[in-house]
Parts: structure tokens; C-alpha cells; sequence
């Protein structure tokens, strides 16, 4: 058993260079949450994350606004690490089980929403569970993620991919010259934010209007383009709609359109296109439907499963490695295929889920794996934060031509998530508890 004697909490804020925007609505910056937590045997371990809450709960943000909302996640972080000193675990599942149910219920205290998303307890949980694993390996003598990925979880996490596609976001602001810039690039995956509220008056005919016609333009630019990764040959589109459909007959006619524009086949992937509350049966939508913020537990991703949904976004740095592990156990008992989504992390971060999509088998219709990542895009200060990461200048820290090249010692090092970042050590090295 491990003891937690001591822990401890802090935050950066880091800004945007623009307005990110999703959801229909726009965040300015990203708070990086910091914890460190030290065992009755004197080891000590960092982990770090990024709050979400836009992504999480949507409600949170729009009642109270970004930086409250930020305020109320790290409030939850915080108390988490109360309820964490003095406790043993055996493993960060067994920690993540006792943790997250009281953390759940302060968050509906303090946001005063009662059906506050069980996301946003996750996401407020992530730096805490990434320093448990990190101290569960040094207690252990763990040296790489092979060594600490739960034994029925193994199966779903067995790939070694050396190379991952670098999926940048296509936000509703960027314009037809930034995204010909991407693709001339290397990329050569696009995830394309639609659902965008363009009078903000919440009319889902101007919303469909407004996402026809991104469609329309994204084709117009990368619909010719030939690419080795796909089965057709084609760049495949990523449609992310954050829950903002409000049921089938709007979706359908989306695709109604892409097929009008030779588009439909084109379409890898629609990422959580209703709310969470509507459970229709989705198996009939010609195109593979992912679950990603309805998905909270591995008990979500089943029912989505069961609705029709074809893939599951595994997202270690929004709902915690130990809730990722078990979805991913889930999924690929159910054989429903799973893939790594961000949450406009910092790169120390990246590397955590770089991990995870390292070891993911390649969506149907691609020969190769993928992993999102926008903090490039996105941070003001993206060249900053890299130099914060202890393996800065490795090989796989950069992608290359939309790729991220996974070495031997990106294996090795495990991305460097064992190790040490001085910089965030140094705002939560000081008054510990």
C-alpha cells in the first residue's frame, strides 16, 4: 500500500494567441493545474494538467463564466488532495475510485449544479491521478508506461505505433489561407469544429447553415489532395460538433449535403454530435458516430456503445489515465475501436497521451494512428512551455510534417513523463502540508 503523507496544488494561466472556439462559444486561455504529492517513504511525484471547462461543462462555463469556472475546477483539484493526505492506495484506481465520488459532490456544491457533468470532477482530477501513477511507479520500480497499464486493460493498449499523425483543430475562426497553411504543412487529418452559433441567438437552421458551408470550404481545399494514409487515398475529415445537434434529422442533413459535394466519404469521424441527454439509437448514420464527453466512465461508453456509437475518444488528460484505462478495456471488449483527443494541453501533457495513442490499434480506413494536438495552434507561449518539458529537443516532442516520430527512446523515456519538470516543480515544491 501506498501513503499519502503530504500534497500540495498550484496553477499557471496560460493565454491563447486568439479566441478558441467550440461549443458555439469561445475560451481565452488555458489553466495549468500542478500537483505534487509525496508518500509515507519520502518519494515524491508531479502531475500536471489542463482545465477544460468549456469542454467539461458547458453550463459551468456559460452561468459563471471562464475564469470562475477555472476557479471552481481547481477548488475541486484542491479538495481532492484534502481528502487524498492521509490515504493509501493500492493502485491509482483504487485512489481514483475514493476520490472522484465526494469530489463529484463538492463540485455540484460549489458550481451549484446539481447535474454538474461528472467530466468536470475528471478533469479536475487529472493532475492528481497523473501524480499517483507517477508514485505508483517509483514506489514499484516502474520505469516505462508498459509497466503500469493495468493487466485486463493490456490488450486494448498492445500497438507500438513509430509513427502518429498530428491532428490539428480546424476552430471556427481560422480562415481558408490558415487551413491551406495546415495542410501544406504535413497535415493531412483535419478535425473540424462545426456547431458554431454564428448570430448567437442559438437557431440550429443558421447553426446547419453555417456548418454546410465549412464543409463545403474545407472540401474545396483539401478535397484533392492525395495522401498515403488512407484507404481511399484521400485527407480524411474529423467533424467534432461538441453535443451541439440537436437530434438525427439536423445531422442527416449535414450528410445529405457532404454527399451532395462528394464529401460524405470522406468523413472519418462525427465526434459527439447530440447532447448527452439524447439517446437515440445512432446506428443508422451512414457515418462512424464518437463518443467523447458523453463517455465519462467506462458505464457511459457501454451505453453509447449499445446506441450505435462506433468509437470511443480515449482521453487520458480530460477524464484521467485510471477512467481511460477502463474505457479502453471496454471499448475493445466490445470491439468498438478508440483514439486520443486533446484538450489544448501543455506539451508535458501531450506526452501523456502520446503514450496512450502510441499503443492504440489505427481507426478503420486509416493504416496509421493519430493523436489530436492544438496547443501549438493555440498558446500564446507554446515555444515557453515546451522548454519546460524535461525531454525538450527530443525527437518526438515536434511533429514533422504532420507526423510524430516515435523513436526507441520515446519508448524508453516513456516520453519523458517519469520525469521532473523544474519549472512546475516550482510552484508546488514550497509550502507543503
Amino acid at each position: 500500500m501506498i501513503k499519502i503523507s503530504k500534497a500540495n496544488c498550484n496553477f499557471e494561466r496560460e493565454a491563447f494567441a486568439a479566441p478558441f472556439g467550440f461549443k458555439g462559444k469561445y475560451s481565452a486561455e488555458g489553466w495549468q493545474a500542478v500537483v505534487r504529492l509525496e508518500s509515507d517513504t519520502g518519494k515524491d511525484a508531479l502531475g500536471l494538467s489542463n482545465y477544460g471547462v468549456l469542454w467539461s461543462d458547458e453550463r459551468v462555463f456559460t452561468e459563471n463564466g471562464e475564469q470562475a469556472g477555472n476557479s471552481m475546477m481547481f477548488l475541486m483539484t484542491s479538495y481532492a488532495l484534502r481528502k487524498a493526505q492521509g490515504m493509501s492506495f493500492e493502485t491509482p484506481l483504487d485512489l481514483l475510485d475514493r476520490l472522484l465520488p465526494d469530489t463529484y459532490e463538492y463540485g455540484k456544491i460549489i458550481t451549484g449544479n446539481p447535474g454538474l457533468r461528472l467530466t468536470f470532477a475528471l478533469n479536475a482530477l487529472v493532475a492528481v491521478d497523473n501524480a499517483a501513477w507517477v508514485l505508483y511507479a517509483k514506489e514499484n520500480s516502474i520505469t516505462d508506461f508498459d509497466g503500469f497499464i493495468p493487466p485486463d486493460s493490456k490488450s486494448a493498449l498492445s500497438f507500438r505505433h513509430k509513427e502518429l499523425a498530428n491532428v490539428p483543430a480546424i476552430p471556427y475562426g481560422l480562415s481558408a489561407n490558415q487551413i491551406r497553411d495546415i495542410i501544406n504543412d504535413g497535415s493531412f487529418l483535419l478535425k473540424v469544429k462545426i456547431g458554431s452559433d454564428p448570430e448567437r441567438d442559438g437557431d440550429p437552421e443558421k447553426m446547419l447553415s453555417w456548418d454546410k458551408q465549412r464543409l463545403t470550404d474545407i472540401h474545396n481545399i483539401a478535397g484533392e489532395k492525395k495522401i498515403p494514409y488512407s484507404e481511399n487515398g484521400f485527407i480524411p475529415y474529423y467533424l467534432d460538433a461538441n453535443g451541439r445537434y440537436p437530434n438525427k434529422e439536423y445531422l442527416l442533413r449535414l450528410l445529405d449535403h457532404a454527399a451532395q459535394i462528394g464529401a460524405l466519404d470522406r468523413i472519418m469521424l462525427i465526434e459527439e454530435p447530440f447532447c448527452e441527454d439524447y439517446k437515440a439509437d445512432v446506428s443508422d448514420i451512414p457515418v462512424r458516430l464518437a463518443s467523447d464527453e458523453t463517455a465519462h466512465s467506462d458505464k457511459d461508453a457501454l451505453e453509447r456503445i449499445q446506441l450505435g456509437y462506433r468509437a470511443i475518444a480515449l482521453k487520458p488528460v480530460a477524464k484521467t489515465m485510471s477512467m481511460s484505462f477502463k474505457i479502453a478495456k471496454t471499448a475493445h471488449d466490445n470491439g468498438i475501436p478508440c483514439f486520443c483527443a486533446d484538450l489544448t494541453v501543455n506539451p508535458i501533457v501531450l506526452d501523456w497521451n502520446k503514450n496512450a495513442a502510441a499503443r492504440l490499434a489505427p481507426l478503420p480506413g486509416m493504416n496509421i494512428g493519430f493523436i489530436e494536438s492544438n496547443g501549438k495552434q493555440n498558446y500564446k507561449n507554446w515555444e515557453l512551455m515546451k522548454s519546460y518539458h524535461p525531454c525538450c529537443g527530443a525527437a518526438w516532442i515536434d511533429a514533422e510534417k504532420g507526423l510524430y516520430k516515435l523513436n526507441g527512446e520515446f519508448y524508453k523515456l516513456s516520453g519523458g513523463i517519469f520525469m521532473t519538470s523544474r519549472h512546475y516543480e516550482s510552484l508546488v515544491k514550497l509550502n507543503l502540508n
